[in-house]
């Protein structure tokens, strides 16, 4: 085994016993064996090598998210990937809020990798016509309480002691960037005449990016892009 898989084994085996959600470089060096000259020209700084020991800890996770097969629902595959983000914060609570901690100046690749991959679920809702808000909004919405949830259930338990909360919370949170289906070919029933425009707008944007018309340039389809997204942003509310 090479020096950066020791320092990583011992980082991490640290971590999941640490009661707080961080370790000293010092305490690394004495269980991988290795000189702090070896550590720091490996992965920097502290930051750096507690960045690589997320990366790792949550490969398993994305890697389930890579692997999962959408079916025909994506709002059911949204509530999934909620449901499992939750477990696995709450089965690896010190390298989740680690992920997370605002002391981590080295941003994790996992959490930009988490990021993009619920996007790409918002896509289909969108292509779906699923969706109330653009995909880019409701990722930035549904991510945000996802981790929140997770965090306030890790870090306040005595608050947040039942697992329910997560789940209506997530429903509660998911029905307010989505829409139902109609009745007739899945096609979404406006409830709400101000929303069907920008609504119609993120659905049409979604369906270009997933298939792109061969008979408009880069150019053009990049400006119809632009249009769209400017209609679907006129349903989001300004400050």
């Amino acid at each position: 085994m090479d020096a950066r898989e020791k320092i990583l084994d011992a980082a991490t085996e640290l971590l999941t016993r640490a009661s707080a959600a961080d370790v000293s470089t010092r305490a690394v060096c004495e269980a991988a064996g290795v000189g702090a000259p070896m550590l720091y020209r490996l992965f920097g700084d502290k930051a750096g090598l507690l960045a690589a020991v997320v990366d790792r800890g949550f490969e398993q996770y994305l890697a389930s998210k890579r692997a999962a097969r959408p079916t025909a629902d994506p709002v059911a595959d949204l509530k999934r990937g909620w449901d499992n983000h939750m477990r696995f914060a709450l089965d690896h609570p010190n390298h989740y809020r680690l992920m997370y901690s605002p002391e981590l100046t080295t941003p994790p690749a996992a959490a930009k990798e988490a990021h993009a991959l619920l996007h790409g679920v918002l896509e289909r809702c969108a292509a779906a016509g699923l969706l109330s808000v653009p995909p880019e909004a409701a990722t930035r919405v549904v991510m945000a309480a996802n981790v929140g949830a997770a965090l306030s259930m890790l870090t306040r338990p005595e608050q947040y002691p039942d697992i329910r909360f997560a789940a209506r919370l997530r429903d509660s949170v998911i029905d307010s960037v989505t829409r139902p289906a109609g009745a007739g070919g899945g096609e979404p029933r406006d409830t709400d005449r101000g929303s069907a425009v920008p609504a119609a707008a993120a659905t049409l944007a979604a369906r270009l990016r997933a298939e792109p018309p061969q008979l408009l340039t880069a150019v053009e389809a990049a400006l119809l892009q632009q249009w769209l997204g400017t209609l679907a942003d006129s349903g989001e509310p300004t400050a």
